[in-house]
């Protein structure tokens, strides 16, 4: 899975340093597994606010304590 040469934003770079599944997160919060696999290519990609509250109230309640600006400009 590593260092396949594919580019990830910081957000999919997270995701790769703690394990995480996009299945899981899709799963846990509600948004469609494709929208977590487009928000993982490349930071250009950015979720609507309500996509994004969602991944973040996710990840939070997974003991995680990160923020939207920890991966997509406002």
């Amino acid at each position: 899975m590593f260092g396949l040469g594919k580019q990830r934003s910081r957000f999919g770079k997270f995701l790769d340093r703690h394990s995480i599944l996009q299945e899981e997160i899709a799963k846990e919060s509600g948004v469609n597994r494709n929208t977590i696999s487009r928000l993982t290519k490349a930071d250009d990609n950015r979720p609507s606010m309500k996509n994004g509250s969602l991944i973040i109230r996710t990840l939070r309640k997974e003991g995680y304590e990160v923020d939207y600006d920890d991966f997509w400009d406002v």
